[in-house]
């Protein structure tokens, strides 16, 4: 049994662009309190190899940053105190609540034109989301502005962080297994700006450098079609490496969420990756050399390389996933998506491994044919 897509669409905000130059001068001005902490960070900004990102954080906001007025008003100034560490969580929520149905409706308008069927015809809807929490969802959200059916069922995949898009797409795949008259819209939305750390700590500051807005959709069915230029899910796996709990973690604190990155984990990546994978692709009766083209979430740069030198991936493996890191940044869980998009669009040769990382430290696959 399969999942077989019909249709993608992707989003990010239109408001705000911020290339790395700028988005070097925020951190300095936000995170930065000694000289030796403004020294530190030009090298590391410009080694993730990101060229813009997208925020739903507004433009006149970085302009403020950028030239010390303060015009914007708003609440993510900074106040110049030594201890200023930005809005609570509770605004910051404020603004997801405000911003994430918008981002997700976009996405899905555009990948419901492509698929070429009514919004009303759909039967399941499963959203994921890590960046922000309210209830009703921006599930409900989609429903009134798109005219989805009042009776579609719904399932939230929550703070899984940046494989969470493969999540949704495993609980897709067992609706269309369960059902052959399903139709299946999975869409993944993250406001990752919006949990910006304000004060020095390095490895937070590198989650500053890299993360980014933005929201993707597909929508599916189980039923066999005869297209060839359909893809199809036809795989899912998924492992926690043992003793690296501490590796990953993304907890609520007071202001914003906090992201905790260990330097471990490349070569985390680099000793577990390799040995779960040819196992669980034989289970499928796949082998690692039978893979013609890769999804891999750029985590960030030295993830990235991780994932290339377990695999014995060549630089044209991640080529695309690189371009969609440097245009893009981090979005967290609808990066994987904005890959697989692109490859689709490329006409990418299959089978196709997606992979993605997340707190645990877990990582998820989903093969396509």
């Amino acid at each position: 049994m399969s999942f077989a897509i019909l249709g993608m669409g992707t989003a990010v905000p239109d408001n705000c662009v911020v290339d790395q130059d700028e988005s070097l001068f925020v951190a300095k001005a936000l995170c930065c309190r000694t000289n030796e902490q403004s020294t530190w960070l030009p090298a590391m900004f410009q080694g993730t190899g990101i060229a813009k990102r997208h925020m739903v954080l507004p433009r006149p906001l970085v302009d403020d940053v950028v030239r010390g007025t303060t015009a914007s008003g708003s609440i993510f100034l900074p106040t110049g105190e030594a201890e200023d560490r930005g809005p609570t969580t509770h605004q910051r929520m404020e603004v997801y609540r405000e911003e994430v149905g918008r981002l997700a409706c976009a996405a899905t308008a555009s990948a419901l034109r492509q698929a070429g069927i009514d919004p009303d015809t759909l039967t399941h809807l499963v959203t994921v989301s890590c960046t922000g929490f309210r209830a009703p969802g921006f599930d409900q959200e989609m429903m009134h502005e798109l005219d989805l059916p009042m009776e579609i069922e719904r399932t939230h995949v929550g703070f899984m962080g940046c494989h969470g898009a493969l999540n949704g797409l495993r609980v897709a795949r067992a609706f269309a297994d369960a059902d052959p008259e399903a139709r299946v819209l999975v869409c993944a939305a993250e406001l990752c700006s919006l949990h910006y750390h304000y004060g020095w700590d390095p490895g937070k500051v590198v989650a500053n450098a890299i993360f980014a807005d933005g929201a993707a959709a597909v929508v599916g069915c189980s039923q066999p079609t005869a297209r060839k230029d359909v893809w199809r899910l036809v795989a899912s796996g998924s492992r926690v490496f043992p003793g690296t709990s501490e590796a990953m973690s993304w907890t609520v604190g007071d202001h914003g969420f906090e992201m905790t990155l260990s330097k471990k984990v490349p070569g985390l990546i680099r000793q577990h990756l390799r040995p779960w994978v040819i196992d669980w692709l034989g289970r499928h009766d796949w082998r690692l050399d039978d893979i013609r083209s890769w999804a891999i979430h750029p985590g960030g740069p030295r993830i990235l390389g991780a994932v290339e030198d377990a695999l014995g991936l060549r630089p044209d493996d991640t080529a695309t996933a690189r371009a969609i890191f440097a245009e893009y940044g981090n979005m967290s869980s609808p990066t994987t998506l904005f890959i697989l998009d692109r490859l689709r669009d490329e006409q990418a040769p299959r089978p196709c491994l997606a992979l993605g990382f997340g707190p645990g430290l877990a990582v998820e696959a989903a093969l396509f044919v």
